[in-house]
């Protein structure tokens, strides 16, 4: 990852995308541009080439999922460009198309709401731009509540642990988070790796491969 994390951010609503500029340039990013519609992120993200991009869902012109839309075409061109999006709402499926986007790495669903905490939000940006996934807390916590159970061979432990991966965290976090060792955490992640069918295999991300087939399943 570059010392300097250089970003192109897509907000049509001039007050947050101003702020998001604010924010950004204070936890040392540099914003190379700061645009309000969809074509104007394609251009933007071709011309400047960034380290990462910070979009939101819904953009103009049709007000739909138009930033969503962008990255996955940008992510196709460039499958190492972070793409983080930003939705109003836990949209799963939107979570997911992303996700299944360029290899699956350097990507991240967060709600508006999160940015709220500034500190963690950057944080999140730097961890996706480093090449990892992240998907917001809530939009886990809303397929935990699904009364359907796709996942069902997983034990709860294993639900919860599966559920902080799709959230971004390492195996340290999570150990830390449950109170159990890293070591017990990796055991964890084995059985659901392997009750997920992913085969080992060091050319792909199986962690992501995983939050993927927990979307998918929920969704």
């Amino acid at each position: 990852m570059p010392s300097v994390i250089r970003v192109v951010l897509a907000e049509d609503e001039v007050l947050l995308r101003e702020g998001l500029v604010g924010l950004l340039t204070r936890f040392g990013f540099a914003v190379d541009a700061a645009v309000g519609s969809a074509p104007e992120l394609l251009e933007a993200v071709r011309t400047h080439r960034p380290d990462l991009l910070v979009t939101d869902i819904r953009m103009p012109p049709q007000h739909r999922d138009d930033g969503l839309r962008a990255a996955v075409t940008l992510r196709a061109e460039r499958p190492d460009l972070a793409v983080v999006v930003l939705s109003q709402h836990v949209q799963s499926g939107y979570a997911a198309a992303l996700l299944d986007s360029g290899d699956g790495n350097r990507v991240g669903y967060l709600l508006k709401d999160r940015v709220a905490d500034v500190e963690e939000f950057a944080a999140t940006l730097r961890r996706v731009a480093a090449g990892g996934a992240a998907v917001d807390p809530d939009v886990v916590r809303h397929l935990l509540r699904r009364p359907r159970d796709p996942l069902g061979a997983l034990s709860p432990r294993e639900r919860e642990v599966l559920g902080l991966i799709a959230e971004g965290h390492s195996n340290a976090a999570i150990a830390a988070r449950l109170h159990v060792t890293e070591a017990a955490v990796g055991k964890h992640v084995g059985n659901i790796l392997a009750k997920l069918g992913l085969p080992p295999d060091e050319d792909t991300n199986r962690r992501v491969l995983a939050v993927l087939a927990y979307l998918r399943a929920a969704g």
